[in-house]
């Protein structure tokens, strides 16, 4: 663990290890893309709502094994509870369009084809189809909409990219130093315009692609709860029969 100055005032508290073990320096938002054709986006509300059977058909999302998956079912065992969030799972599962294959990307193609109606992606990938030299990619993300969940509640659930530092590191305070400039504003920027996700510094600069979908209030649950909650959350979208 360190103890940094910079990064506690860089970092907000949710995006960073409680004990200093590790700290995020991207996130990217876990959202709702819709087919703007077929969904009307006052439709939607909550991840919790796409367990409700009006979906039914028409959800597509990652396969339990993937990360991204079981942190955000972890984030709704932190909200509610195991029981509550197995029958949330059940019902996600019910309304699935297909089973799960394939990555984000793959969501978000198969919601612009008609597959399904709604998709849970992150944020970071609709900007590469959106910049995308291929016409048919770009095709696919003028029929996609972006929609944050639990804006009335806890918040959008956000993933994180981050760093830690080697306790047998040979050069500790250099590194100290290194993670405090990615922490920083020419960093953030560069993090932001390269790879399409949100700086975690507040106030820095943002991709314009990634700024059009509109701002938001995130769910500021600490990521080390939600890997804490991991195992629990596997164990449930295996007995709700996510594949």
């Amino acid at each position: 663990p360190i103890q940094s100055e910079t990064l506690s005032k860089n970092i907000p508290e949710s995006l960073r290890d409680p004990e200093g073990y590790w700290f995020g320096l991207t996130k990217r938002a876990r959202v709702i893309m819709y087919n703007k054709d077929k969904v009307d986006p006052n439709e939607l509300s909550t991840y919790e709502d796409l367990a409700n059977p009006k979906w039914r058909g028409k959800v597509l999302t990652r396969s339990s094994s993937n990360v991204y998956s079981q942190s955000l079912t972890a984030s709704i065992i932190l909200a509610h509870g195991i029981p509550e969030t197995e029958q949330w799972a059940r019902g996600l599962v019910a309304n699935f369009a297909r089973p799960p294959e394939g990555g984000d990307t793959d969501q978000i193609k198969a919601v612009a084809a008609g597959v399904g109606d709604v998709a849970l992606a992150n944020t970071y990938y609709l900007p590469r189809l959106i910049k995308s030299d291929n016409p048919e990619e770009r095709a696919v993300a003028e029929k996609i909409g972006v929609f944050f969940p639990n804006q009335q509640d806890r918040g959008t659930h956000v993933n994180i990219s981050g760093a830690g530092i080697l306790k047998t590191a040979p050069n500790k305070d250099a590194a100290i130093q290194f993670l405090e400039f990615l922490s920083g504003p020419e960093a953030q920027a560069i993090f932001a315009q390269s790879n399409n996700e949100y700086p975690v510094l507040p106030g820095a600069e943002i991709d314009s692609v990634v700024a059009s979908f509109g701002t938001f209030k995130e769910d500021t649950i600490n990521a080390a709860s939600i890997g804490r909650v991991t195992p629990d959350a596997l164990k449930v979208m295996d007995r709700a029969g996510w594949k």
